[in-house]
């Protein structure tokens, strides 16, 4: 497993009337630990579409336990199964900092796709080899 933890702060604009995040922000919370966490590993977004590969959401999910408001704090942690599979199933945990509260679940599961052909691919060698360079200098879990 390959872990990773991101801290966002809650914008004004990311509440609705009730003054809670809005349910469908938690999405985008969870796209700034992926994309964070992929850079954490030597391989930005933008690296893997220079290389020819896109990587569309197949599945998306969240469970929801609290809310947050505006200013908060949150440690949002993604974790990715370090597989090297054409896949990425990555599972997130977002809770208040200071407290440790939890706010809520959820999971993603990507996938490499071709941007020459638009179909499902196996991954690239630069995302196998920089899952193997972060996981060599990052302590078992």
């Amino acid at each position: 497993m390959i872990e990773h933890t991101t801290n966002i702060r809650v914008r004004y604009a990311d509440t609705d009337q009730m003054g809670l995040v809005y349910y469908g922000k938690y999405f985008e919370y969870f796209e700034v630990a992926r994309t964070e966490m992929l850079r954490a590993c030597g391989l930005p977004y933008a690296e893997i579409e220079r290389a020819g590969y896109g990587l569309p959401v197949r599945d998306a999910s969240a469970r929801y336990y609290r809310g947050a408001t505006y200013d908060d704090l949150l440690r949002v942690t993604a974790c990715l199964k370090a597989e090297h599979s054409s896949r990425l199933e990555i599972s997130y945990t977002i809770r208040l900092d200071p407290t440790d509260e939890l706010v809520a679940e959820g999971a993603t599961t990507l996938v490499f796709v071709s941007k020459a052909t638009g179909r499902p691919t196996k991954p690239p060698e630069i995302y196998r080899e920089a899952l193997e360079r972060f996981a060599g200098q990052t302590p078992a879990l």
